[in-house]
């Protein structure tokens, strides 16, 4: 969330954001209905010092009675006034995105996103590769026709050694995370209270696609990233706790209606899937570097996995709502012959902290400062899941197993 008077003191930079990003967010509005608060507040003030004046009047005449009597309904009026102005202009400031640090490249949409790099040979076939959609029917570890029936379009099964390669991912990732790279593995709950989905900037921008429960008022969680930012909703960390790092899995729900007619056919996107979310809070100051070793803990499971990805830098058009800065990594399916994203790295500076109030104390005695957020995907199922089991595809339709994966599997192949 940007602070207001920030906008009113850069608007121009905030407008340049805006229009960067391809948003149709307009400050008109939100300028104007700061104007009229802070107008109706000085309004406010000179009521309430009106009336404590007339109440300090020793011997009150009928007409000061009255005049006290007058001041009160207005100040009652003012102050319904001023809160539904307040309610409007935070409605406004909720809806505003995060402005791009200067490196991101200026684009138009995901074309404009820069390859910085790719890790791994692309896998060469003395056969034609199969997508994963085939070869899970043929070997009977996704059934795509019972999802179906159970729950309806975009959603699937997985059998036997499918969810045991499911499962032995997820496993492996949280392992690596939690030995390796310093997180401290969190098991959240799946849903979660509105302000949570407010603090972690879901809402009110995205409410049309997530799932709502009205009964409870609990919102299922599309990722991780909103039980983990909101652990510290409304507290002050201690000096010397951060950085603080975390790794969970979930399931994620998403309804998938921006994504409208694509990618219907296999696993790739689906209403329900799984992903293993990382998370920071940190220091301002490093927030720009843990990005960047928060990109590297992502890339070592992909390389642990020796399935060939890229790094894309977003460009403005296409980094998440809260981002200032990030990156995907996209492993290749060579059976659907497309790179597919299976994280995105993001750093919210304190774009997330200031909506869900999450503050740090530098020093003993140093006043309250807000903290740097920063999460990714380490990584996000199924699309690991086809890349696995298209890259690994034998001629006679059998899957290698990753070698560090076997152990969690108990077995090299599946048949």
């Amino acid at each position: 969330m940007l602070d207001i008077k920030f906008i009113r003191e850069n608007t121009e930079l905030v407008n340049q954001a805006l229009t960067n990003r391809h948003d149709d967010a307009s400050l008109e509005e939100i300028l104007t209905l700061d104007q009229q608060y802070r107008e109706r507040i000085l309004v406010l003030e000179e009521l309430r010092r009106e009336r404590k004046a007339a109440a300090r009047q020793k011997q009150a005449s009928e007409e000061m009675i009255n005049k006290g009597r007058e001041l009160r309904t207005n100040i009652q009026s003012l102050e319904e006034e001023i809160r539904g102005l307040n309610a409007q202009l935070n409605d406004l400031l909720l809806r505003i995105p995060n402005i791009p640090d200067p490196s991101v490249p200026v684009g138009k949409d995901e074309t404009d996103n820069v390859v910085l790099r790719t890790w791994g040979e692309l896998p060469a076939f003395d056969f034609k590769p199969a997508p994963h959609w085939e070869l899970g029917e043929s070997l009977g570890i996704i059934d795509f026709e019972r999802g179906v029936k159970l729950s309806g379009s975009r959603f699937y099964v997985l059998k036997g050694m499918g969810a045991r390669l499911q499962r032995a991912l997820i496993t492996f990732m949280i392992d690596l995370h939690t030995n390796e790279h310093g997180f401290e593995e969190i098991y959240p709950p799946y849903m979660v209270k509105q302000e949570c989905m407010v603090g972690s900037s879901n809402l009110p921008k995205f409410k049309d696609n997530l799932y709502h429960d009205e009964e409870d008022d609990l919102w299922f969680v599309p990722t991780a990233e909103v039980p983990l930012t909101n652990l510290h909703r409304d507290e002050i960390i201690p000096p010397g706790i951060l950085p603080i790092y975390y790794a969970a899995y979930t399931a994620c729900f998403r309804r998938e209606k921006m994504s409208a007619g694509k990618d219907t056919r296999g696993i790739k996107r689906g209403h329900q899937f799984d992903k293993v979310e990382l998370y920071k809070y940190v220091e301002p100051a490093t927030s720009g570097e843990e990005l960047e070793k928060l990109l590297a803990s992502a890339e070592d499971v992909c390389r642990k996995l020796k399935l060939p990805y890229r790094i894309l830098q977003l460009c403005t058009a296409d980094i998440s709502f809260a981002s200032v800065k990030s990156y995907d990594i996209e492993m290749w399916a060579p059976g659907c012959s497309e790179w597919l994203e299976v994280s995105s790295c993001s750093n919210c500076g304190d774009f997330q902290a200031r909506r869900a109030n999450i503050r740090y104390r530098p020093t003993p005695d140093a006043k309250p400062q807000f903290v740097h957020t920063l999460n990714g995907s380490g990584l996000a199922l199924p699309r690991v899941l086809i890349a696995v089991i298209e890259n690994y595809q034998q001629a006679d339709g059998s899957i290698i197993v990753p070698e560090v994966l076997r152990s969690y599997v108990g077995a090299d192949v599946i048949r």
